[in-house]
């Protein structure tokens, strides 16, 4: 066996390694709830690029009237869902950044999880998955996440949100929504 055949020999089996590495992944995202992922990256750029765009086109605070009961209003929120825990000295930024950073690991660890067959479970996770990743990437950069959803109605005003909190919101009541749906799949089972 000359030089050059034993490196090819080496060549084609370190090939026919990665490509079954790469085979078990691919099997792994199409089978599983991962497969979503794509919802994920395309809600999480929307977030970035609309948080970015409120940033550089509006002051802090700043409003503009878009509907009658809806503004885009540009905030920070120091603390968690309804500015809970903003006025505390700044530790709240590195425990809201460990929260959401963990939320998403178990997101994902869940959808890894999920057979494909339960779409509903699947796309539920994706979307809490983009707005934890969403609101992590502006805790981590600035100390805050950026909020500028602003619906009010005869002068009360809803905390300001964004969307990645949407997708948290939609994501849960898709969960909640699914665990019904089980509910009503497994009850045939369960009355044999």
């Amino acid at each position: 066996m000359t030089l050059n055949n034993c490196y090819f020999f080496i060549y084609y089996c370190l090939r026919k390694r990665e490509y079954s590495k790469l085979n078990k992944i691919f099997i792994i995202f199409s089978n599983t709830g991962l497969r979503w992922l794509w919802l994920t990256l395309i809600f999480l750029i929307i977030d970035q690029v609309t948080k970015h765009w409120v940033a550089g086109s509006f002051t802090l605070y700043e409003s503009v009237s878009v509907l009658p009961i809806f503004s885009i209003t540009y905030v920070h929120n120091l603390g968690a869902a309804f500015s809970f825990l903003a006025d505390q000295g700044g530790w709240q930024r590195w425990f809201f950044t460990a929260i959401a950073a963990i939320a998403s690991i178990v997101f994902i660890v869940w959808l890894a999880k999920t057979p494909k067959s339960e779409v509903l479970l699947s796309v539920a996770f994706a979307l809490m998955l983009s707005g934890a990743m969403g609101n992590l990437i502006d805790r981590a950069l600035f100390g805050y996440v950026i909020d500028f959803l602003d619906f009010h109605w005869s002068g009360n005003h809803f905390p300001a949100f964004n969307v990645a909190d949407s997708m948290i919101f939609i994501g849960a009541a898709l969960m909640i929504l699914d665990s019904f749906s089980s509910e009503n799949k497994q009850e045939p089972h369960d009355k044999l």
